[in-house]
């Protein structure tokens, strides 16, 4: 047996390594509790604020516009001042805002407050996985990024749920405040991540507004589609420019903020593309299976909600499984089998006759599920070790952009569906897009086999 000082060469010893994974691991869940549970209070917060439903949903998207926004820089800033700091940073950041999210007397300080919120939580999310690579061996990294993913699973699953709880007993108020004694735990526990040298590299804040230029009006655009195609379009040009402008600036440098350097690695690109296919075909199920249950089947919203859940904890379980067998079977290969395993649940959720009885959905999502699982740990896993250590930030950015970006499309797929279809009908299609998408995504991972 090789001796543990040589294990641990590449990564914290132990037990310093627990109480960093720790860290990371409750970082992410915060990060992610936060966004599910805002998205349950947002009645109650459109009632007592008084304000309408419409308006209440800046609450979710001033955070989601600040975190796409802030994501790439963020990486950026971790390799330039170290990732320790930047993180940090972001976990300050994020839990002082969660309390001006809590003592918010009005909407539009509530919506700062959020959009602040994302700031920090870009900053978590850009940099945990470059955290995970210092923090672990390389041979146990694909165990810790498992772990993450059962992490973001577990509260994905229970985020709803916490929520429904807290405003039983409690105001709206509280679902904010719950995270500053979590944040205060994270920071103490943050003593223990690897203190990585950063490169010294000035930020471009020209490049970095272009970026924001880019990210900001594409997701408002993208929210306004349906209700203002005219705005929605320039918005959406707008951000075609500042795509075009950021390229060319950034194309040329060593470290390009947008990871260009990185995108002309095979492997890597190819796991980029998959992983947009796979999010936005799991987007678009997640928004279409609720009306595909309530309309279709004549659920109320708690029975749905049941019956989704086995799909994220089917995710969590899959997830630490696949990350052992991404240390034995080629990635590629086990990120097509998840792709295909996905395509065919969504596939046979879409064409399954709906007065034939639920039982054969829960096995449907849980199908899907499997099929995440399995794709989401070993293509996570290639993305950040087809970076060098020094771009690690940058291969989490892009993940954590590619992620968003997946998510973002496939809201928009079932946004377009409702709107040119007849609502009933709508589901089932994006259901059958999203299988051929993830059907896609397995296939793009076949591309890797031999590289």
């Amino acid at each position: 047996m090789q001796p543990i000082q040589d294990r641990d060469a590449d990564g914290l010893p132990t037990p310093r390594r627990y109480f960093a994974a720790g860290a990371l691991l409750a970082a992410i869940v915060l990060a992610v509790l936060d966004g599910a549970i805002a998205n349950v209070a947002l009645p109650t917060i459109s009632s007592v604020l008084a304000v309408s439903p419409a308006d209440s949903i800046w609450v979710v998207t001033g955070y989601q516009v600040a975190l796409v926004m802030a994501l790439l820089p963020c990486a950026a800033l971790g390799e330039s001042l170290g990732y320790r700091r930047v993180f940090v940073g972001g976990v300050v950041l994020f839990t002082a805002a969660s309390a001006l999210c809590a003592f918010s007397p009005s909407l539009p300080w509530l919506v700062a407050a959020r959009f602040l919120q994302g700031l920090g939580g870009a900053a978590v999310m850009s940099l945990i996985a470059a955290l995970l690579r210092f923090t672990y061996p390389h041979q146990m990294l694909g165990i810790a990024i498992g772990w993450n993913a059962l992490a973001v699973a577990l509260s994905s699953a229970a985020g709803p749920t916490l929520g429904a709880a807290i405003l039983s007993v409690a105001s709206w108020p509280w679902l904010f405040a719950v995270n500053i004694p979590v944040g205060a735990v994270v920071l103490l526990a943050s003593h223990a991540l690897p203190e990585t040298p950063g490169s010294g590299r000035r930020l471009d804040l020209f490049s970095v507004a272009l970026n924001a230029g880019v990210f900001g009006p594409l997701v408002v655009g993208v929210d306004l589609l349906t209700e203002n195609a005219a705005i929605a379009l320039g918005l959406i040009a707008v951000a075609a420019v500042s795509l075009i402008a950021l390229i060319r600036r950034e194309a040329p440098r060593e470290a390009p903020l947008i990871p260009i350097d990185l995108l002309r690695s095979g492997p890597f690109r190819i796991s980029v593309i998959a992983s947009v296919c796979c999010f936005t075909a799991q987007m678009a199920s997640y928004v279409a299976l609720p009306f595909y249950l309530q309309h279709g089947l004549g659920q109320n919203a708690f029975m749905t909600g049941l019956y989704m859940t086995p799909w994220p904890l089917t995710v969590a379980l899959a997830a630490p499984i696949s990350a052992r067998l991404a240390n034995r079977v080629s990635t590629a290969w086990l990120c097509a089998a998840g792709g295909v395993c996905l395509s065919v649940g969504l596939a046979l959720a879409a064409a399954w006759p709906l007065h034939r009885g639920l039982p054969p959905l829960v096995v449907f999502t849980v199908l899907c599920g499997l099929g995440f699982g399995f794709f989401q740990t070993p293509n996570n896993r290639n993305m950040l070790l087809s970076a060098p250590r020094e771009r690690a930030g940058a291969a989490g950015g892009m993940q954590g952009t590619a992620r968003l970006v997946g998510q973002t499309t496939g809201a928009i797929i079932m946004e377009l569906l409702f709107t040119v279809t007849r609502s009933e009908g709508a589901p089932r299609i994006g259901l059958a897009i999203g299988a051929a998408l993830a059907l896609a995504g397995g296939l793009v991972s076949t591309l890797r086999i031999g590289r």
